[in-house]
């Protein structure tokens, strides 16, 4: 197989853009105006931007969430790929509590030794369906990879509306979508 090095300069693109995520926002954040009159938000813009920010979490933790049945599904319809996505199915899965954020509480989460499906907390709505696989395990896998890029180009663009924590988040979660997207792709060694 061929290598054009197009998958590892995304996966270095997507770091570099949420590098700079991360640098405009933590600017932004101190560029505010100093003093009195400019320090504390009045309580209707707080509580819209509380607002915003929960919906936002909402929106990327579905994202996420919508990975992981993806990454259920082609385990599931491919068990011999079970040890290689369990890893970064772990991974999406931690993603998706984090986006949750605090107000939504910690899910209960399966011991590392478990099955690869841990169970949902009551907090978080119902998984999404499975999307279809391939029957190839090598298009399945591509299709994840595909699925990956989508997810990690979602927050990177959703990154820019976050307020500073949650856009470090969201480029954190961005970048670690670009590199699965780059392992998943890398070739299937069976």
């Amino acid at each position: 197989m061929r290598r054009t090095g197009t998958t590892r300069r995304r996966a270095l693109g997507w770091t570099g853009a949420a590098a700079a995520g991360l640098l405009t926002s933590a600017c932004a954040e101190d560029s505010g105006p100093r003093g009195r009159e400019g320090s504390a938000p009045d309580a209707r813009s707080a509580a819209e931007s509380a607002l915003a920010e929960g919906a936002l979490r909402r929106k990327t933790a579905r994202t996420r969430r919508e990975l992981l049945a993806h990454y259920d599904a082609v385990i599931a319809a491919h068990p011999t790929a079970a040890d290689r996505l369990k890893p970064l199915r772990e991974a999406v899965a931690e993603q998706a509590d984090a986006l949750r954020g605090p107000a939504a509480g910690p899910s209960p989460s399966a011991p590392a030794s478990s099955s690869p499906s841990p169970t949902p907390s009551a907090a978080m709505p119902a998984s999404p369906s499975a999307p279809p696989v391939a029957p190839d395990r090598r298009a399945a896998l591509k299709e994840l990879a595909a699925a990956e890029r989508r997810s990690a180009d979602t927050h990177g663009v959703a990154l820019v509306d976050a307020p500073p924590e949650l856009a470090r988040l969201l480029a954190s979660v961005a970048a670690a979508g670009a590199a699965h997207a780059y392992l998943l792709a890398e070739g299937d060694p069976k």
